[in-house]
Order: C-alpha cells, then structure tokens, then sequence
C-alpha cells in the first residue's frame, strides 16, 4: 500500500476536487452523521462480558452538498468503500497525503526491525505512549502502511467514538473501540494487524519528569486477546514523542469540568498559547520493532491463567524498558537523532 493506493486504478479528471475540498466534505457529512444516533456506530452489546459482538456499521444516503464532484467521491466511499469497522481506504489515502510531509520532515521518523512485522496474518501490536495529544499512534500507523502497504486499525478508549465528528472521521481513518471481540474478529476472524497501548492514558497523562518510564501494563488484556486469537504480540519502542508535546502539569478541576480523563499543560501550550495544542515540536523520533512474541498456548480458549497471562505481561514490559533505555543512551540529540 503506497501513498497513493488508495486512487489505485484511478484517473483524476481535470476539476477534480483537491484534498482540501474532499476532506471538508467529509468533515460536513461526519457532522451530519453525529447526530444521527445509531447510524455508523460500532455499538456494544450486552453480555457476561462486555462485548461489541456483531459490530456493524449502517450507512445513509450523503445528504446534497455544495461540493457535487465531492459528494460522487465521498458517496462512492461510503458504498464501497467503508468497511464494517467504519475505516475508509479513501481518507487513510488522503491522511498520508497530509500527513507525509510531517512524517518525514518534522519527526524525520526512522525504523529499525520493521520487517519483524509480517507481511500476512494477524498481529498484535503494542508500543508506549507519550504526549497530551499522542503523536506516535500516527506515526506507527503511517509507517507500517507506507512501507509494509498493510492496513494498521489502532485500538483506542470507546471516548474517542463518542465524540461528535471526531469519532466519525477517527472511525475513517482506522480507530475501532478497545474491546476484546473486536480484537479478536480483527486478529483472528480478519487476520488483521491491531495496535494498542498498554499503558492507556497513565501513559498521555504523565509529565515530562516522568517520560519514558513505562507504567504498568494494565491486567495484560493485550497478551490474553492474543492467545485467544493465536497471534504475535510484537512490541515497538517509540523514542521522541515524549518531546513532542511534554506536559508540565495538569488540570485536575479543569478536567473534571470538562469530562476529560486529564488536562495537561504543555510547553507547546506556554509558548504557543492555544495553538500549542496542536502543534508538535520537531522531536526525532525513532522507533524500534522488537522481536515477536508468541505464546505456546491453545488458542481459542474462554480463559487463560490470570498469573500466566500477567507474567508475559511484564515480561513483555521490561523488554520494553530495556530497548528504551539503549535507544536513550545512543541518541545524540533531541532533535537530531
């Protein structure tokens, strides 16, 4: 999957709407849908445990716009090109259009091991997180599906979906909520390559006293799913999005005023102002695949010992402080690597 293989195959026209005018067609459409209640939502069903089983995603027809070329284009899309998690091949090929550039020269992303990932089958993978706004899901997403052309779905709190528009176009761009029939449809069911991060948002909410010390790895849902669905963890340590956006301090009462997990204030925020808040400093990132993990268990098992399961948890973990301290101790600079 190049930049581009998302037109494979296609001719642009001339007058052709260019990204811009795309992705505001689709920003009206993903606020349309917002207020639809129930249409394009993965939704969770009741269970034993809590399940989103039969996650399906209903679609209406695009409302009449002002963009007509746009709205063939993104009408289109939604009949052929949206799948049942709700992902758009069409707008993840826009979003590395956009993106790229930010990839390659801001964080000057480098990889070491990426062909640890397999090229087929299913995957589990996990790295830290850092950053009051995490800068390194997208990287990792770009990456793997710029030069390995597989498609990444990044596992991530229901919140995200909650969110008017913003849940919509994170569904777009491969944003499924973190539930364990979901993990296991994409891994087992779909042979898919999922991403998640351990550490949830212990990890976005620290602050930059405490970057790259790793916190604990929850109950090890991510090893239990991955023995259900007969798949490799593969760990990947990302260096540089600490920096990216380090948060000096939070905003408890802020935060629960707002209905938010936390309220950071960052140094892009103290010099910036509000505008800090989505603007990145040009940290170095480098990110490292480690070696698969695997498990010498029966897949498809109901349960799987809790003392087992969190034993591979932190071994998965410590393996993973060990390859952040090495890349920390070889890198040069902040920003050069």
């Amino acid at each position: 999957m190049s930049a581009d293989d998302g037109d494979t195959g296609t001719v642009r026209p001339a007058g052709h709407p260019d990204d811009a005018d795309l992705i505001e067609a689709i920003v009206e459409h993903a606020e349309a849908e917002s207020h639809a209640a129930g249409t394009g939502t993965v939704g969770r069903a009741a269970g034993p445990t809590p399940a989103l089983s039969g996650a399906t995603v209903s679609y209406l027809p695009v409302a009449t716009r002002r963009y007509g070329a746009v709205d063939a284009e993104v009408d289109d899309a939604r009949r052929s090109d949206v799948d049942e998690w709700g992902r758009s091949e069409r707008m993840r090929s826009v979003v590395r259009r956009l993106y790229g550039p930010m990839y390659k020269y801001w964080f000057r992303v480098e990889w070491d091991g990426l062909d640890k990932i397999p090229s087929d089958g299913g995957a589990l993978l996990i790295a830290n997180h850092a950053g009051a706004i995490p800068s390194d899901a997208p990287a990792i997403m770009h990456g793997i599906e710029t030069e390995l052309g597989r498609p990444v779905y990044g596992l991530a709190d229901y919140f995200f979906r909650t969110i008017p528009m913003v849940g919509t176009l994170w569904s777009r761009t491969g944003g499924v909520p973190a539930h364990p029939d979901n993990a296991y449809r994409l891994l087992h069911d779909q042979q898919q390559l999922a991403m998640v991060f351990p550490e949830g948002t212990k990890a976005t909410s620290k602050t930059y006293s405490d970057r790259y010390r790793l916190r604990r790895f929850g109950r090890g849902g991510f090893v239990e799913i991955a023995m259900r669905a007969g798949v490799p963890v593969i760990p990947i340590a990302v260096v540089g999005a600490e920096e990216s956006m380090p948060i000096l301090f939070r905003l408890p009462r802020v935060a629960k005023a707002l209905n938010l997990p936390y309220f950071p204030v960052t140094a892009n925020s103290l010099l910036l102002g509000p505008l800090g808040y989505v603007t990145y400093f040009p940290s170095k990132f480098k990110l490292r695949v480690l070696d698969p993990v695997t498990f010498d268990v029966e897949p498809g098992l109901e349960r799987y010992s809790r003392s087992r399961v969190m034993d591979e948890a932190e071994k998965i973990r410590a393996t993973m402080q060990d390859a952040l301290h090495d890349m920390l101790r070889e890198r040069r600079s902040v920003w050069f690597g």
